[in-house]
């Protein structure tokens, strides 16, 4: 390459599967090391917050807290990935993590561990986010189906692994629940290296022009509410003047909050893209499946160790129907919809199944057959598996390359976003039923309900047989109530699906093109300008 400028029209660059294979593996090393912060924790969080004598509400912002950064920051992430190097930007996404899991590692208190765990989402938000767009930027959409397959493989690897190598690290007396946090820091360091040496993307090099008043508007109108939800009903009655506060508070940080994305030159949230249906119904569906993915499904380790008296390392082993089923139905289904081009028919049967599972789910109680709710746990596997990725797909498929970093953090965004409302919601939805049953169980029983019950986790195994056997059906009534509360979520990612139009997969990357141009985009190169066309070879 010359330090001249090439011609416009310069020769594609295409990559082989081989290629893209290696310049992924890095990638997938951070997305498993993300996934697998979540879900190593899972299992090990009720002897987490029982040893660090933390409440109900403690458990449920353990797990909201991170998922608020990640929420917060997965369109910073995205903007970011449209103005600078890529590459860069996943590797500090990596070391923010590993900085967040050693200190978490660390914490003595659950107030340090949520704001660790803030740290840690911060770096799971780049990893998420960065994961779609350097996809997208390498791999055109009909082809991506496959290597999306191959993502949520990664995912469920990391899904199925963490719940088991939590449970035995809690369950190990000379490693204890800290190596929860510290497991993952050989993996990220490993992803860091393996980025370096296979990870070469085109720069492009644009004036960065963040949203800093945008992002800081949407993170206090989320938190507030998020604050709201987890802590009325508890702390303070729902109708309080608390809430009187906190509710229109949350109201006028988000208006302000659209009025500087809509005035924005950088938006972080491009008002734009909205104008787009495909868009509009896919961050719909993706806030419904949120809800149900995480605000569900994460009460599962609480209502295996609690409600049926299990072990940390037997509860992981317990949610594999689940993670099994999203394994299986990612794989599959990405592959058929790379062979296909077309993809609304597994997002309308994934939605649908999710509905059906949670439905199916709030029928549970402490002395549901475990078989009956294997089945449950893989229908919601199966549903999951079919839409998560798949929506980020449709997405990707109506937009210029230009706007893949944008657009691919919005669903994420929007699903993160669900989620941490779902966990907020649902824990206090969990938190409040248990207390009713509680208090009803042991009135049964002639004993009156101490002061706080229902919001320390209790130990099963030193209680009296009579009085653990109603703490039991009480966290196990509650965990099928708020898989019923959940329903409507998946019924509304349902509705939203069937309303997206279908366009088949482009076998070129960068958003429709037309007949006589194909989308460029200019890189620099030795000083000059160089034009890359990317592309997977037929």
């Amino acid at each position: 390459m010359t330090q001249a400028s090439v011609p416009a029209r310069a020769i594609p660059v295409a990559m082989t599967h081989r290629q893209i294979l290696e310049a992924l593996s890095g990638l997938l090393l951070g997305m498993f090391v993300a996934i697998l912060s979540g879900t190593v924790v899972a299992n090990a969080l009720p002897r987490i917050i029982t040893e660090l004598h933390g409440t109900q509400s403690a458990y449920t912002w353990v797990v909201t807290s991170t998922l608020l950064a990640t929420t917060a920051t997965t369109p910073l992430w995205g903007k970011l990935a449209d103005l600078t190097s890529k590459k860069v930007l996943v590797q500090v996404a990596l070391v923010i993590f590993v900085l967040g899991s050693v200190l978490a590692g660390l914490s003595q208190s659950t107030g340090q561990l949520i704001a660790c765990r803030v740290l840690q989402g911060v770096g799971a938000g780049g990893l998420t986010a960065l994961a779609q767009v350097i996809m997208a930027t390498m791999i055109a959409p009909r082809e991506r189906g496959r290597y999306s397959g191959y993502l949520g493989a990664v995912m469920a690897v990391g899904t199925i692994g963490g719940p088991l190598i939590g449970g035995v690290l809690v369950d190990t007396p000379w490693l204890g629940w800290r190596w929860c946090f510290y497991v993952g820091v050989p993996f990220a360091l490993l992803a860091l290296v393996v980025l370096q040496k296979t990870l070469d993307l085109p720069v492009v090099k644009r004036k960065v022009q963040i949203d800093w008043w945008g992002a800081t508007l949407i993170t206090a109108a989320v938190s507030l509410l998020l604050i709201w939800i987890s802590l009325a009903g508890s702390r303070y009655d729902w109708l309080s003047w608390q809430s009187a506060v906190m509710v229109p508070g949350a109201l006028l940080l988000g208006a302000a909050a659209v009025r500087v994305e809509t005035r924005a030159s950088e938006p972080l949230i491009p008002p734009r893209l909205f104008r787009n249906r495909t868009i509009t119904l896919s961050v719909l569906a993706s806030i419904a499946v949120g809800v149900g993915m995480f605000g569900a499904s994460v009460f599962l380790s609480q209502y295996f160790q609690i409600s049926r008296g299990v072990t940390p390392t037997m509860s992981g082993l317990m949610t594999l129907p689940m993670i099994l089923g999203l394994l299986v139905a990612s794989t599959a289904v990405g592959r058929i919809i790379t062979s296909t081009g077309r993809w609304k028919r597994y997002l309308v049967a994934g939605s649908a199944l999710l509905t059906v599972g949670f439905a199916l789910m709030g029928t549970m109680r402490a002395d549901t057959p475990y078989w009956r709710v294997s089945v449950f746990m893989a229908l919601i596997g199966v549903g999951i598996g079919m839409t998560m990725q798949n929506l980020v797909l449709a997405v990707q498929n109506t937009v210029g390359a230009h706007e893949l970093g944008a657009a691919s953090s919005v669903v994420a965004f929007f699903r993160s976003l669900g989620g941490a409302v779902g966990v907020s919601a649902l824990g206090a939805l969990l938190g409040h039923n248990v207390r009713r049953y509680l208090a009803d169980g042991l009135a049964a029983l002639g004993v009156p309900a101490p002061a706080g019950s229902g919001d320390t986790l209790p130990d099963v195994h030193t209680l009296p047989a009579p009085i653990r056997a109603v703490v039991e059906s009480a966290y196990g009534h509650g965990a099928g109530d708020i898989f019923l509360a959940a329903t409507p979520f998946g019924l509304i990612a349902l509705i939203a699906v069937l309303f997206i139009k279908e366009v088949p997969l482009l076998r070129h990357t960068g958003g429709p093109l037309t007949d006589e141009v194909e989308q460029e985009s200019t890189v620099a190169a030795g000083g000059g300008a160089a034009v890359i066309r990317t592309g997977i070879r037929d």
